[in-house]
């Protein structure tokens, strides 16, 4: 459309008719914003699109739809047609139910959109920082943190805590580069790993992550059920007996924690909260407390405040009862794990590109923090022993050098022989003792551990609803249906609470542990593995947000993680292993149809273009020669023999490329050829057929054909060997098209390729069944549809109630078959031709394949039928050779040929010697050959010469007598061998000439 504001000269944009692209897109009239901008710098509306995120939507986008550009030919259309182009300005994706469980939504499609209806978003201080926090400060804090610094001292302890940081923090970095690499949907750990690594890790790693954390519920809930059944032992109130009681309180502590989740993501945040204000007075509880002077009672017990040569005392290792740096380290590690539980709620954080990084990070610096600074002020201010009886004071005179508690005049030497209850190694309750408040640190401990168990009851059900939902598992699809505004796994919920029951009624939680654990830092090596793999693949589509990372940082992040793996439990990290290789496994067997765009496809990519260039330096050998075949098929299902005997050919050996010559102008066949590469690549795959499809538009056969010898193949991959069908309407073409098959041949030779024709009696060409059996569908469908609607409307108003009864498809095709004009001997035909073009897909039987090796070629002639005999296909055939001898020298010419085929290693159950080659063919024979070229002879012998001359100008691919005489033995020679094959090779299962 004109703009008004725009001055004409003669460099003015050609004028053209409004069309849909000038609206919104759907014909109705109304029409597009146009940015300011774009209208002053070009001057006038233009049907190109400028820059927007809308075209970069992944097609299975949350909100159900993209945009499409026009493409440069629907341009072109605008100015040589008239008319609108009526083409939508957005796709809806494939079910129309947007993105909900689809399996192509991917890293970079688009974030979704707010919510009006009131879904509840979280940022990155609630639900990430206060998330991590809470399950980073676990019960270690408070019960097991003193005897870890007991056993290994303040400077190995530091080095303990030091070195889980690191890891965490590796993880986390590696974590912040891909959640920043594009939109991040729900599903936390699993969401990451399988769109970066694909979904063979992704979903081995989803299940057993979601796993590990519905098991985690049962492992925290026992933390506060045991602490709660202490308190009922000490009050003299144990219900049935301590098992039991744990068993019971676990059961109703689980019940209610699935109803503060079951009530929705904000009361389970408002619950988080409360938690944390509680765990943060039972920090500052035990700080204070450490300042507080020491009682005689808690001097008794090891504590006397801030003391250096306490600290002194302490810093050295006194490992204990058979434990070392890596048991106690493995003891501690479990501690630091939980950093994924802000990323596991993904779905429900309003940027989680900025809230995981910023939140993990600082959870991590924060906790890191804390179990340092209650360490060093537990260990400068306890002893590792004291008996608690405040008569062990020093008397005067007495000799005194146990520990440092002589100094303050308590002698606790009777812990040398006895073991005390007091003190870092002894006394698990250290942080009760030390704290101003001892009830507060109850308080802290029930905090700690409920607060964990919250945010596994919640992570379990999110990764596993997001797993379920890409379909990996198709049995678990159940699981995907989210309820509510916030899509609430309601399902994953109870599956969730019912493991957790069953793992705290089988109360064996010492065994399970270290195989959680074990399961987590899987995850862990995982998440850094996908960061450096993403970094390695070099794709550029890998640009993340968060520049902090390192490609070998990370990847020593997944190794450390795998070295704690066997520190934690060797056994459980077999077990880990063994679980995800038969996950890796089962997903990789059953080939789920997601593209998601992973760094493996990337690596893959990359692997196979340094290797075709490494092949590239690469001389030839002849040890290593393989038949790369270029198969003119036409399409690849018009000549199935020919794709199937050369698939034989290839697979395993070599490229295989199927090629199609679209003849006539190229922009006629410009959408065509597009739309066939991606549907015959597709059919090739699903036929299971490891070829490639090509194909080109040219103006003949001839040179189409010349296009795709020279250009096809990149380096060594390059097609060695032409292989196409024999043109058996010879008789009947156009001269241009038998000069244009002709002319390949040659082509092919001068290219330097090998040369593979195929001969079946019945032809091999079926693209007109295959034609009438679509028009055959179409017209099925047609009538079906005809019969549902004359049902619908029977019997009045009842057919609108009334199923109507689909007819079968057998009678729908016998009142089809009746329009459909065909004669007997046509279908016969048809049938024929339809089982010889499928005959290569069988099995053969026993038989033979004749190779008739009368000149030397090279080999190939010997070579194909060899590979025949290794596929399961052809494995009954025995390979049989014909080669041209004398007479007098059969036995030497058989002799000479096995000595040959010995040092090929060729294995061949007859040899025979054809001595009669040289012999005139039969005078019937001959006769036949004459009626054969009859049509195609000039006769210019009984012509004047002025005729002739005529003639051989008009016709110059006619015979003349002249070439007749001349190529007269080699045409006798042709004629014998096919008497000698009528002979010889009638029952074979495939000959080779």
């Amino acid at each position: 459309m004109e703009n008004p504001a725009f001055e004409k000269s003669k460099d003015d944009p050609p004028l053209y008719e409004e069309t849909s692209f000038s609206g919104n897109g759907y014909g109705n009239g109304e029409h597009r914003t146009i940015r300011p901008s774009v209208v002053s710098a070009f001057g006038h509306d233009t049907l190109d699109r400028v820059p927007s995120i809308d075209f970069y939507r992944n097609a299975g986008s949350v909100s159900g739809q993209r945009a499409i550009r026009p493409s440069l030919q629907e341009l072109h259309e605008v100015f040589q047609k008239s008319g609108d182009l009526d083409l939508p300005d957005t796709v809806d994706d494939s079910d129309g139910q947007g993105s909900d469980g689809l399996q192509n939504d991917d890293i970079e499609a688009i974030a979704p959109p707010e919510d009006s209806g009131g879904m509840v978003k979280f940022g990155w201080i609630k639900g990430v920082l206060v998330r991590c926090m809470l399950n980073i400060w676990g019960v270690m804090l408070f019960i097991r943190l003193s005897w870890v610094f007991g056993q290994a001292g303040v400077g190995l302890g530091i080095i303990i805590i030091l070195l889980s940081c690191v890891v965490t923090t590796l993880t986390c970095i590696s974590m912040s580069a891909i959640c920043t690499n594009g939109v991040v949907r729900g599903g936390g750990a699993y969401y990451l790993i399988s769109r970066s690594l694909g979904p063979e890790f992704g979903g081995s790693i989803g299940l057993i992550f979601a796993f590990a954390n519905a098991v985690a519920v049962a492992m925290y809930v026992v933390g506060f059920s045991e602490t709660v059944v202490d308190l009922l032992k000490v009050n003299n109130a144990i219900m049935v007996d301590e098992v039991n009681d744990i068993r019971i309180v676990g059961c109703i502590t689980v019940v209610l924690l699935l109803g503060i989740v079951g009530a929705g993501m904000e009361w389970e945040a408002k619950a988080q909260i409360v938690l944390l204000v509680i765990l943060l007075v039972a920090i500052a509880n035990v700080f204070v407390g450490t300042a507080i002077p020491a009682t005689e009672d808690k001097k008794s017990k090891g504590f006397f405040n801030y003391q250096a040569s306490i600290m002194a005392e302490n810093f050295t290792p006194d490992f204990r009862d058979g434990e070392t740096f890596f048991s106690v380290f493995a003891i501690f590690f479990p501690a630091a794990t939980g950093i994924l539980a802000g990323a596991n709620i993904s779905g429900d954080l309003r940027d989680p590109q900025e809230a995981i990084p910023i939140g993990t990070l600082l959870a991590i610096f924060i906790t890191g923090i804390t179990y340092l600074g209650i360490a060093l002020c537990v260990s400068a201010t306890v002893v590792r022993d004291a008996t608690g009886n405040v008569n062990n004071t020093i008397t005067y005179g007495a000799n005194c050098n146990f520990s440092s508690a002589c100094d303050f005049g308590y002698d606790f030497s009777p812990c040398e022989t006895t073991k005390c209850k007091y003190g870092l190694m002894n006394n698990f309750q250290v942080m009760t003792m030390v704290s101003g408040f001892g009830p507060l640190i109850t308080a802290g401990t029930f905090s700690a551990t409920i607060s964990s168990a919250l945010a596994s009851l919640v992570s379990a059900p999110k990764v596993f609803q997001a797993l379920c939902k890409d379909n990996i598992y198709k049995a678990l699809i159940f699981f995907a249906k989210g309820h509510g505004k916030n899509n609430e796994p309601i399902r994953g919920y109870v599956l969730t609470f019912i493991i957790a029951v069953a793992f705290i009624l089988i109360a064996e939680l010492n065994v399970i542990a270290p195989i959680i654990s074990n399961f987590f830092l899987a995850s862990y090596a995982l998440i850094n593995f996908s960061c450096f793999h993403a970094s390695y693949a070099k794709s550029p589509g890998w640009r993340p947000a968060y520049k902090y990372y390192n490609m070998w940082l990370s990847l020593f992040g997944a190794v450390l993680c795998c070295a704690v793996m066997f520190v934690i439990n060797w056994w459980a990290a077999l077990l880990t292993y063994a679980i995800e290789i038969f996950l890796y496994v089962y997903v990789t067997v059953k080939k789920p149809d997601v593209n998601w765009g992973s760094s493996t496809q990337a690596v893959t990519f990359v692997n196979a273009v340094n290797n075709t260039l490494t092949l590239s330096g690469v001389d030839d050998h002849v040890k290593n020669f393989r038949p790369q075949c270029i198969v003119l098929t036409g399409g690849p299902k018009t000549r199935p023999a020919l794709l199937d005997l050369s698939h034989a050919f290839t697979k395993n050996y070599g490229l295989c490329i199927t090629c199609e010559v679209f003849v006539g102008p190229r922009l006629e066949w410009q959408q065509e050829i597009s739309n066939s590469m991606e549907q015959n690549q597709e059919w090739l795959n699903g036929q299971k057929r490891k070829a490639f499809y090509a194909a080109v538009a040219s103006s003949n056969f001839r040179e189409g054909t010349a296009s795709l010898l020279q250009a096809a193949g990149l380096g060594r991959l390059r097609p060695n060997t032409l292989m196409l069908g024999f043109k058996r309407d010879w008789k009947t073409a156009h001269i241009a098209d038998i000069q244009a098959y002709v002319g390949v041949l040659h082509d092919a030779f001068d290219f330097e390729y090998g040369m593979v024709m195929l001969r079946l009696n019945q032809g091999l060409d079926i693209s007109h069944i295959l034609a009438a059996e679509e028009e055959m569908e179409r017209m099925l469908l047609e009538q079906q549809a005809l019969e549902i609607e004359e049902n619908g409307f029977q019997e009045g108003g009842k057919g609108f109630f009334k199923r109507a009864r689909k007819p079968s498809k057998k009678v729908l095709a016998s009142r089809v078959s009746l329009e459909v004009p065909h004669t007997s001997d046509v279908a016969k035909m048809n049938q024929r031709l339809m089982e010889a073009s499928s005959q290569f897909k069988k099995k053969q039987g026993k038989g033979t394949i004749d190779v008739w090796w009368l000149f030397d070629d090279g080999g190939l002639t010997l070579l194909l039928p060899y590979i025949l005999t290794t596929r399961k296909k052809w494995r009954d055939c025995k390979l049989r050779i014909f080669v041209a001898g004398q007479p007098d020298r059969i036995e030497q010419d058989k002799e000479e040929m096995q000595s040959l085929l010995k040092k090929f290693r060729i294995k061949c159950s007859d040899i025979t010697i054809i001595t009669d080659l040289h012999m005139r063919p039969t005078a019937e024979n001959w006769r036949l050959f004459e009626d054969m070229i009859e049509p195609f002879r000039l006769h210019e012998g009984s012509k004047d010469m002025a005729q002739a001359e005529a003639l051989r100008k008009e016709h110059p691919w006619k015979i003349t007598d002249a070439e007749l005489d001349h190529f007269d033995d080699k045409t006798s020679l042709q004629v014998r061998l096919n008497e000698l094959l009528q002979e010889s090779s009638r029952a074979a299962k495939l000959i080779i000439v």
